[in-house]
């Protein structure tokens, strides 16, 4: 009997089971290949959704700080506003002029003084030259005195106002200037104190403002008018309101053009000897030389030793 030898396989070493086995270590990598590019685009999209988010949080507080300090300046400039309100408030009812007795017997007295005093006052304005003459004023720290138009006021409305809370004494000189109009009878010329001055405290917004202190266009006495100036001044005194001339000028109105020298020569010959002076200029709209001239007459007048007065200082 012979011997038979079977030769066995050996196992896993066909190549069915070597591309299976393959196969599916290419699947696993493939598939942690895939699953790890999913977690990275999640991290990725979370990453850029995180930070938008963060952008938009910052962005949304910072619009909000970027509120509440507008608001907060606004509170502040409306207290600011209010404050500065209640202040221009305060100055204008403090430039009230409040007629006393005592008031009235300076009135009657005020050519008369032991001191030096002058009280500079322009008639006819406001107009384009009253800015100017404010400009001089405040420079050299002066309270001077307006015999406004009501005509002019209602043009001049601005210049009225700084008028007033620049601290002069904004005075009545009537509406229309015109002669045969103001003084057609004794009581025209109240109605036309009566409207300049409503005009005046429209402008000024102090609806309670009275001056109590007329200047008559041309004067208080003489001229073709002198018997119905007479007679008005009896009805404005019964209305509280007093008049007031000047006894020292410039003679700015006298001439079309009077040149300073001539100006000069008026205000040295009608202050001579006098110790309180009201001096009469003119802010009228032709008036350039009033504003040329104004240092010229404050200096002298300081030269000469003449103290500036207000007639705030007179009436209240």
């Amino acid at each position: 009997m012979g011997i038979f030898y079977h030769k066995e396989q050996p196992q896993g070493c066909n190549t069915y089971s070597l591309k299976k086995y393959v196969d599916r270590k290419r699947v696993t990598f493939i598939t942690i290949t895939i699953i790890l590019t999913i977690i990275t685009i999640c991290l990725i999209l979370y990453y850029i959704v995180d930070t938008s988010l963060r952008l938009n949080n910052q962005k949304q507080l910072l619009a909000q700080i970027e509120r509440l300090q507008e608001e907060q300046e606004e509170k502040k400039e409306t207290k600011i506003n209010k404050n500065t309100q209640i202040k221009e408030i305060k100055i204008k009812q403090n430039n009230i002029p409040t007629l006393t007795e005592v008031g009235k017997e300076n009135l009657k007295n005020i050519y008369q003084s032991e001191t030096k005093r002058a009280f500079l006052t322009f008639d006819d304005g406001p107009s384009i030259n009253t800015k100017g003459i404010l400009d001089i004023l405040k420079a050299n720290e002066i309270k001077a005195t307006f015999f406004v138009l009501g005509s002019q006021v209602e043009t001049f409305t601005e210049t009225t106002n700084r008028i007033y809370n620049e601290g002069h004494y904004i005075a009545n000189h009537g509406y229309t200037h015109k002669y045969e109009n103001i003084y057609q009878t004794p009581e025209q010329v109240l109605n036309e104190y009566n409207l300049c001055n409503q005009i005046v405290a429209n402008a000024i917004q102090v609806p309670e403002y009275n001056s109590h202190l007329f200047r008559f266009p041309g004067g208080s006495v003489g001229g073709k008018y002198a018997q119905i100036k007479n007679q008005a001044i009896s009805i404005l005194e019964q209305n509280n309101i007093l008049y007031i001339d000047w006894n020292s000028l410039t003679g700015d109105s006298e001439k079309t053009n009077p040149t300073p020298e001539y100006i000069m020569k008026n205000l040295q010959k009608t202050t001579n000897n006098k110790n309180s002076v009201i001096v009469l200029m003119h802010d009228a709209q032709a008036k350039q030389i009033t504003v040329d001239t104004l240092q010229l007459v404050i200096d002298y007048l300081r030269n000469e030793g003449y103290e500036f007065k207000s007639f705030y200082e007179m009436i209240k």
